[in-house]
């Protein structure tokens, strides 16, 4: 029998289980990608009976697997979500989607009655994006639902609910508190006074630490359950614990998010208004975020480029960087894309393509225009910072123009890319865990490779 910890890892699309056995090695995994529902607005949400009922089922499967001895089990989860329990520990709406618009009047009670967005903003380290300061969900519910809102016991984020369906024992902890909920004043180090003003601190379980685990019997057997994590602070952990020097970690995908976690300084308004936020380490101590609509802005853009010029989506994969076309397009450097998901000043009103002849042109055209924005963010996540190292992980490691213009603009740095599609699974699992991580760990489990800079 191989001893296991057994992690959920749930996202908004697919939702995984893994089993990691006693050095972290991958022993098992299954997936599913569950059918949404419709809340009272008729908007897409998560079906919480299909979730609870695939978790349940898929555990149940394992503890009864002559293979496995399960020792541990913890949950990593998407932020920014509430599940809302009343006096009996059922659910009491749905699973509402961070992408679900609050109403306009609401906003403007609220900042009327609490404060300036930007102020508010720079105490919670949450710029205002509406359902996705999911803060504001509860001030919703409060202010338009009240006779629901009074049958609240316990809101709970994500990952503790998935917990709470384990244990019994509801419980909030710091890296889902910390993730641009609007919930949590930095440099006080306790909730905002809007929470206490508004009473929701009385529906807010105690906080626990994230390393924190309860000792309990399940289906007759001895398991260590962890009280759950965010994903993004989850991936962020394995380059913690085995990291002792300052490094930031640019995580690329439908979102670039680039990770400080070595910073203290308090974020400003202008830090706000430039859409950079703060998360909370598993210690309580913050991470620095800057953060763009990078992976979304690409396929739009790639998209169009494959009909303009003819070409099958997924042609622009095998696209490499080229030397002779790069240096031809620096030498005039122009804006020539109009971004659709990106809102900034400095964009023409429409896309030009015509000056460039091959795909592969404006291709080059468009990273050099996004690599623009990204070493931007990068250098307001750095801030004051002494960092001399960066890893890049995610879907763009996989992109030769994006990797090549990242060893060229930041040749200064160490830039290191690593592969792990376990990231936050396997945060998830070291979270609650005895074991010592060495700094060999990365580079043997993550296929670290160094970038070299470019000479020209």
């Amino acid at each position: 029998m191989t001893k296991v910890n057994a992690v959920f890892d749930i996202g908004k699309t697919n939702k995984k289980f893994f089993l990691f056995d006693e050095e972290y090695k991958e022993v098992y995994r299954d997936y599913v990608n569950l059918p949404l529902m419709v809340d009272e607005d008729g908007y897409e949400s998560e079906n919480l009976e299909s979730l609870r009922k695939w978790i349940k089922e898929t555990f149940d499967a394992v503890l009864e697997d002559e293979r496995y001895d399960v020792r541990t089990l913890n949950f990593s989860s998407y932020g920014a979500s509430f599940v809302h329990l009343d006096y009996k520990g059922k659910p009491l709406t749905p699973l509402y989607n961070y992408t679900k618009e609050l109403p306009e009047e609401v906003l403007k009670d609220f900042y009327k009655a609490h404060g300036d967005p930007l102020t508010i903003g720079a105490e919670t380290a949450s710029p205002p994006s509406g359902m996705l300061n999911s803060g504001m969900q509860l001030y919703w519910l409060k202010k338009t639902k009240p006779q629901l809102f009074s049958q609240i016991k316990y809101s709970l984020h994500l990952p503790q609910y998935l917990s709470y369906l384990f244990t019994g024992i509801p419980v909030s902890e710091y890296t889902s508190i910390g993730c641009h909920t609007n919930l949590w004043n930095y440099d006080k180090e306790e909730y905002h006074k809007w929470v206490h003003d508004e009473g929701l601190d009385k529906i807010l379980p105690p906080i626990v630490p994230t390393s924190a685990s309860i000792n309990t019997t399940y289906k007759d057997k001895k398991i260590k359950i962890g009280v759950g994590i965010h994903d993004s602070s989850s991936a962020l952990l394995p380059y913690i614990l085995s990291k002792k020097k300052p490094f930031l970690l640019l995580s690329t995908g439908t979102w670039s998010i680039a990770l400080n976690p070595f910073n203290s300084e308090s974020l400003s308004k202008e830090d706000i208004a430039a859409n950079s936020l703060n998360y909370l380490r598993i210690d309580g101590k913050r991470v620095k975020a800057s953060r763009f609509f990078m992976g979304n802005e690409y396929r739009l853009q790639v998209e169009k480029l494959c009909e303009y010029y003819q070409k099958e989506y997924g042609y622009h994969r095998e696209v490499k960087f080229n030397q002779d076309i790069y240096l031809g397009l620096i030498e005039k450097p122009a804006v020539y894309f109009k971004f659709e998901g990106i809102s900034l000043q400095r964009l023409p009103h429409k896309t030009e393509l015509e000056p460039f002849e091959t795909f592969q042109e404006a291709y080059h055209q468009l990273m050099i225009e996004l690599m623009e924005l990204q070493i931007d963010t990068i250098n307001k996540a750095i801030g004051n910072s002494k960092i001399k190292k960066i890893f890049i992980d995610g879907g763009f490691t996989d992109n030769d123009v994006f990797m090549k213009l990242m060893s060229h603009h930041f040749s200064s740095f160490k830039v290191l890319s690593t592969h792990s599609p376990l990231g936050s699974a396997l945060g998830a699992a070291m979270v609650i865990s005895d074991k010592q991580i060495t700094s060999e760990f990365l580079k043997e489990n993550y296929r670290m490779k160094k970038l070299v800079p470019l000479l020209f």
